[in-house]
């Protein structure tokens, strides 16, 4: 014959205390006995213990009382509220650029990443100061991104930058902590824990049937559970703060009952048609069900409202395909209808299932059947078949408990201590900035090295599992070191040209300066350093750059002072032909090009007049003697220095010129002696003759272009 194993399990609720024994017997269970007693005040709100002492006396009544008929009870189960856990949604992001290959270490210490942000989100929305004082019961990866696509696993991905996002679901230490309390000062060791809306679940809606989209709602006296399957899982819990409640008072306020008379006839409604009640004046009246539910429809309508709504809100705007409804509160009467309504579900998919929908259960004869036994007998299965146990770590010796719903690592342990997970990995060494030709460019410094994760002093990863009184030591890894890295790296090759110039090729390598002092490529690169690498832009930064400056003097235009004025002759200069055409020194030039660099010229004093326009003579066209004679007079002087210059004398670059000019003086006839020669003949007398077109004149006389002069000596033509 097999053992029965004993089982005692509480289920502590906003207005009472159910204790529940059950006898296990290879997988059948059989209720032996139950127990529910109110809360004497309200030391229960929303499901939170509120006043641990208060709720410890009336668990040690329930314990003393069951223990008269079923003996000594030293261990039993509990569930947390399902309406404290928390969920919340994290994304992390993280620079991978240059980065070894992503491996599952990585991926692991990124999604721990994104679970302690999510836990501090949870802190910081319930204003709990630090994000510790929750457990986190379980997350999910909603996906895996690479460059902002989403990815199936980022294990070997490259990229610049990989991110996750979880959803993780937490719960407050303190609802645990308060149960464990308030057990303790009852004389009682929690034995296992679970979930209110697992326990429900558990025994009402198996794995194989969360395939369907059901809601499952637990209706209490303060509160009611909400807890939704879809795809082979629980998708979502909630809860909203209205309950049989507020049906009860309804019913009390117009039929003037005692809430306890009021709550019997809202049950007794549930399953006849007609009900006596007793008013607190005494009068004895029979109430129909139609009458009842017509004076409570508002309290009715607003129950089923709020229950709907946050059934599609969890559900994501949609009706589930069903809903069951637990616990007391479900007893309401025309509740089922309501929420259908509001559901816009047929009537029959809404329903109030009972103990009796519990496969392999049954019961003491002296226990009625009711939907709100489902969950205490839920609790006691539950806690039984998939418990949620306490273990006890040291994490750099510092003793951490933790709250296993699931199989627990290392990672669940470094969260639970409070580690920040974002600070274990050695930081990167700082950055440079430097600009090159201009440009900013960012050297990031070296990679900081992974964490030291020690169990027990041997060397684990993150995703290792743990057991009770492990010991865990972790270690910051070290911080990455600036990058050395020379001007060379930066540069992909040094550019250069090739000219020919005045038929001699020239080979030109850019010039490189850091902070405007030139440097060789091997120089290693320092922060905020300035560098420059450049080819010469212009064919007289060209000529600086080969070391042929001596030809820039005979490029530059000629420079003289005249009267005291500087004045500048590009024509004197030499010239700059590229690839046959002429340019300037400011000119640029490319590879391959072929210069020819002519020479300045020696310029006179007779060209300096015409590139000025300068009128050096004053000429006159006449005939003398039957001949043509152009008789010249000097206008204008040049002189360096005191010097009197000559048409045919050189000028030299910076020469200091004077230029005078004269007044206009007209011809006279004896100046026809500087142009020609006047040979006298041999028996001329002395006496000659001036004539002017035929007319005697005498020397002083003027002369004008194109005149006929003539002189002659009378006495030789006798002759």
């Amino acid at each position: 014959m097999q053992e029965k194993n004993k089982l005692f399990a509480l289920d502590i609720g906003t207005r009472s205390v159910v204790g529940v024994i059950l006898e296990e017997t290879g997988g059948q269970f059989h209720v032996v006995d139950m127990l529910s007693m109110e809360h004497s005040e309200r030391a229960m709100l929303d499901g939170q213990i509120h006043d641990v002492l208060s709720v410890s006396k009336l668990i040690a009544v329930i314990k003393e009382q069951l223990e008269e008929q079923h003996g000594p009870l030293h261990k039993v189960s509990v569930a947390a509220a399902g309406r404290a856990l928390r969920t919340e949604r994290a994304k992390v992001s993280v620079d991978i650029n240059g980065k070894p290959m992503m491996t599952k270490q990585d991926i692991l210490y990124l999604e721990l990443s994104a679970v302690q942000q999510a836990q501090a989100m949870v802190a910081e929305k319930h204003e709990i100061e630090k994000s510790q004082y929750y457990y986190c019961v379980g997350y999910s990866v909603l996906y895996y991104r690479l460059d902002g696509e989403e990815i199936g696993n980022l294990i070997d991905q490259q990229g610049d930058e990989a991110s996750v996002e979880i959803i993780a679901t937490f719960l407050p230490k303190v609802v645990v902590e308060s149960l464990i309390s308030a057990l303790h000062r009852a004389g009682l060791e929690m034995d296992a824990l679970t979930l209110e809306p697992i326990a429900a679940i558990n025994v009402l809606i198996p794995p194989s049937m969360r395939r369907l989209n059901v809601a499952l709602v637990d209706i209490g006296a303060g509160t009611s559970d909400i807890a939704i399957t879809d795809a082979g899982t629980v998708i979502a819990y909630g809860m909203v703060p209205v309950a049989g409640d507020e049906v009860t008072e309804a019913i009390s306020d117009h039929f003037l009952l005692d809430f306890p008379l009021a709550e019997k006839a809202k049950r007794e409604l549930s399953s006849r048609e007609t009900i006596t009640i007793t008013d607190i004046l005494g009068f004895e009246a029979e109430v129909t069900r139609e009458e009842a539910v017509g004076h409570i429809t508002p309290a009715l309508d607003k129950l089923a409202a709020t229950i709907g709504d946050e059934i599609l809100a969890l559900n994501n705007g949609k009706p589930p395909k069903a809903v069951m409804l637990v616990g007391g509160g479900s007893l309401t009467p025309e509740l089922p209808n309501k929420l259908a309504q509001r559901l816009g579900l047929p009537e029959n998919r809404v329903a109030i299932r009972g103990i009796e929908a519990i496969s392999s259960l049954t019961l003491a004869d002296h226990i009625l059947k009711g939907p709100e036994l489902v969950t205490p007998v839920g609790i006691a299965i539950a806690a039984q078949m998939s418990p949620v146990q306490y273990r006890t770590v040291y994490v750099n010796e510092q003793p951490v408990r933790l709250f296993e719903v699931k199989k627990l690592t290392v990672g669940d342990c470094l969260l639970a201590a409070g580690i920040k997970m974002n600070k274990l990995y050695g930081k990167p060494g700082l950055a440079m900035i430097v600009t090159l030709n201009g440009q900013s460019i960012t050297i990031p410094g070296q990679l900081g090295s992974a964490p030291t994760i020690l169990k027990n002093g041997a060397s684990c990863s993150f995703d290792e599992e743990i057991s009770n009184n492990d010991r865990i030591t972790v270690k910051k890894g070290a911080d990455g070191q600036q990058t050395k890295i020379q001007i060379k790296d930066l540069i992909d090759h040094l550019p250069q040209k090739m000219v020919t110039i005045n038929g001699k090729p020239e080979i030109i390598s850019a010039v490189l300066t850091c902070n405007k002092a030139a440097c060789s490529p091997e120089k290693f690169v320092e922060d905020r350093d300035e560098i420059v690498c450049t080819l010469p832009e212009t064919i007289e930064k060209l000529l600086h750059s080969l070391k042929l400056q001596y030809y820039l003097p005979e490029l530059r235009p000629l420079f003289l002072n005249i009267n005291g004025k500087d004045q500048y002759f590009p024509g004197f200069g030499g010239k700059i032909y590229r690839n046959g055409m002429e340019v300037r020194l400011k000119s640029g030039f490319n590879d391959l090009d072929e210069l020819t660099i002519t020479k300045r010229k020696a310029p006179t004093v007779e060209d300096l007049a015409v590139i000025k326009q300068i009128n050096r003579y004053q000429k006159l066209p006449i005939s003398f003697n039957g001949e043509s004679v152009t008789l010249t007079k000097e206008v204008t002087e040049f002189y360096r220095g005191e010097q009197k210059l000559l048409d045919d004398d050189i000028l030299s670059d910076g020469d200091h010129l004077r230029i005078s000019e004269k007044s206009f003086e007209p011809f006279i006839f004896q100046d026809i002696f500087t142009a020609v020669q006047v040979d006298m003949p041999a028996h001329a007398n002395g006496s000659f003759e001036l004539t002017r077109n035929d007319q005697p004149v005498a020397f002083h006389d003027q002369i004008q272009a194109g005149d006929s002069l003539r002189i002659f000596w009378p006495l030789a033509q006798q002759n």
